[in-house]
């Protein structure tokens, strides 16, 4: 057996609206917001569900079973064989006392065969399992058949699912429907059931699933309100409505629609207010009906033979005009048996397909005084909610109206969820941008309170190198002025003061011209183990002094702030020795290591008289490193400069 995938547009739209529901997630904020708008401006356009009430034929089931495995299927034959583009499973519908109409114990596994009187085992049209594909809520379920040759169908289910008063599991519909091309053709066909309840008086009977009334009202989103025309007729009268299709045309179908039907809750009447018990329908092309001929002949036995919309099919037969005659009044008229009503709200006459009793004028065999119901509303193509749509456009609208008020929700459950994590997610973004605001305050405070710093920093180092170098060499240049003054009989020694003063004298004046910034002071500081010889001998002329370095190739390494520091701490020791000590010797011992740097100076003076001059703790600090002083055995200050590892400043 073939699958038929050809599917209808109705079919495809409804399918492509389920589909999307379980990808909602990955549609962008925008997408979703579309196609809620489209959602919303398709369900103006489409018929709404209205509901009949009162009294009448409910569909076809079969008796109850405790267990859903149960294989059950109902077959109707066309007679003949016809292109078939659709089946349409309406379902039963029930009241639910918190959620409203629902569908009562619709299958939970179909399967549609259909077949020619050749093909007896039939194709599998289609097969649905699980609450995904079987949801049709109280709509239509429609299932595509592509236009395929068949002169039978087969509704079949492997799965049942219980009905709600009682729980008990059941094979039910309230009609099935089949169309090719607008007319169905499984209307009042036969139908074989596998098991199925008596008629007896019952509203449940599997003729009834082929009558063509459905369980809604037809409620179109679009049209005016016409009220059903309707006479009271008295006397022996038999009464008639004679309708002019303006021309000669072959017609096949009479749709009748019922008064008013619903109109009010609770209805004071069964919904047959109207209808003839039994009702003749006559076609001719002469307007005497001279040449009339019998196209149908209906009787109402009870009132499971009336809906709101009774559709009837006869033999294809050319004509002009048509007459509706009462032979019959109804017997369940509230106005009693002398005082029946006769009217319709609609009366459609269908030629392929089409109502070419549109507008068709209408004339009656007795009088119509009620100007309230007048006869050109029974060709107005209006009922009592507006226009009167095709049967399949309409039921296919209902089915699509299912599709989009199921996906309606998903897709607004989801804009909410997209509208709550925005809100979460703008609020986290205020929250960070205060931060933001609040961190960047803290920045601009600390780079300010960093920009101080470094400019307290520079002025103290500035400060520190005129004091240590500026002072020291002017001192410098006192002592070698004494000298020079003790040695004028000397012409020799006094040559020699007078050169170290004129040295002194041009470096001093170098330092001073770069003293706020030494880096930049270009023949000063470049060899320091030779600039400290050359401050000793300068500065300790007339004292015994002694120098030692250890490591000269790591001293040579230092950066030339380094350097600087510590030669400029180193000159401001001998400064305080020559000034306060009253020593005759000086030692100095400089040490570079890779993970140690220590420079000790040891005079025999009469030591420190207090703390450690301020000048050096200065110089100390500018350098980052340990200052310490101890008092030697023999006499004397002995002083130590020691740099903590990661402060040597080494040039890479």
């Amino acid at each position: 057996m073939r699958l038929f995938l050809t599917v209808s547009a109705a079919v495809l739209a409804a399918t492509a609206l389920s589909a999307a529901g379980g990808d909602l997630g990955t549609r962008s904020l925008t997408e979703l917001e579309n196609r809620l708008a489209e959602i919303n401006v398709q369900l103006q356009s489409l018929a709404n569900y209205g509901l009949g009430g009162g009294i009448g034929a409910i569909g076809y089931r079969t008796d109850g079973y405790k267990s859903p495995d149960r294989h059950k299927w109902i077959r109707i034959d066309f007679g003949t064989e016809v292109p078939l583009d659709e089946v349409m499973l309406i379902p039963a519908i029930r009241r639910d006392a918190e959620k409203g109409y629902q569908a009562d114990a619709f299958p939970a596994h179909i399967r549609l065969k259909a077949g020619t009187d050749a093909d007896t085992n039939g194709t599998v049209v289609a097969e649905y399992t699980g609450d995904a594909q079987l949801n049709p809520g109280i709509a239509p379920f429609i299932i595509p058949c592509g236009g395929m040759t068949a002169s039978w169908i087969q509704v079949e289910s492997d799965r049942l699912n219980s009905r709600a008063f009682d729980g008990l599991y059941v094979f039910q519909f309230s009609e099935i429907l089949a169309f090719s091309g607008e007319e169905n053709v499984a209307l009042k066909k036969p139908v074989i059931a596998q098991t199925a309840q008596a008629r007896l008086s019952t509203a449940w009977s599997k003729e009834f699933v082929v009558d063509g009334i459905v369980p809604y009202l037809m409620d179109a989103a679009s049209g005016e309100q016409s009220v059903g025309y309707l006479a009271m007729i008295t006397g022996d009268l038999y009464p008639s409505l004679t309708f002019d299709l303006g021309e000669t045309v072959p017609i096949s179908r009479v749709q009748l629609h019922a008064v008013d039907a619903s109109d009010t809750l609770p209805q004071g009447y069964a919904g047959d207010i109207g209808i003839p018990r039994e009702l003749l329908v006559e076609g001719a092309q002469q307007a005497d009906f001279s040449d009339a001929r019998i196209l149908l002949s209906l009787r109402h036995e009870t009132i499971y033979d009336i809906g709101s919309i009774m559709t009837h099919h006869f033999p294809e037969t050319p004509c002009r005009y048509v007459r509706l005659s009462m032979v019959e009044p109804s017997e369940n008229s509230f106005y009693g048996i002398n005082q029946a009503r006769f009217g319709f709200s609609e009366v459609e006459i269908f030629s392929h397909g089409r109502n070419v009793a549109l507008g068709a004028p209408v004339t009656p065999n007795y009088p119509t005084p009620n100007p309230h119901r007048p006869l050109i509303n029974l060709t107005d193509g209006r009922n009592m909610f507006g226009d009167i749509l095709p049967i399949r456009e309409w039921l296919t609208q209902l089915a699509l109206r299912h599709q989009l008020e199921t996906e309606r929700p998903r897709i607004e459950a989801e804009l909410s969820r997209r509208y709550a994590r925005q809100k979460t997610n703008l609020r986290r973004t205020g929250w960070l941008a205060a931060l933001l605001a609040v961190g960047t305050i803290i920045t601009i405070l600390i780079d300010r309170i960093i920009r101080q710093r470094a400019v307290f920093r520079t002025r103290e180092r500035i400060a520190a190198d005129l004091h240590d170098e500026l002072g020291a060499n002017l001192h410098a240049i006192g002592l070698l002025s004494d000298l020079a003054s003790g040695a004028k009989n000397t012409p020799e020694k006094l040559d020699k003061f007078l050169q170290r003063l004129r040295a002194l004298t041009e470096r001093t004046g170098a330092a001073a011209r770069y003293c706020t910034n030494m880096l930049e002071a270009r023949g000063l500081y470049e060899d320091l183990v030779e600039d400290m010889r050359k401050t000793s001998a300068r500065i300790m002329a007339d004292l015994d002094y002694c120098l030692e370095f250890e490591g000269e190739e790591f001293l040579k390494q230092l950066k030339q702030r380094r350097k600087i520091d510590l030669f400029l701490f180193y000159k401001e020791c001998l400064i305080n020795i020559i000034r306060h000590s009253g020593a005759t010797e000086v030692q100095t011992r400089l040490k570079a290591r890779p993970d140690r740097l220590e420079l000790t100076i040891t005079d025999n003076g009469h030591g420190l008289d207090g703390e450690i001059p301020a000048s050096l703790k200065r110089r100390a600090r500018l350098l980052g490193a340990h200052l310490s002083t101890a008092a030697p055995s023999d006499g004397g200050t002995e002083i130590t400069l020691a740099l903590r590892p990661g402060k040597f400043g080494f040039r890479k």
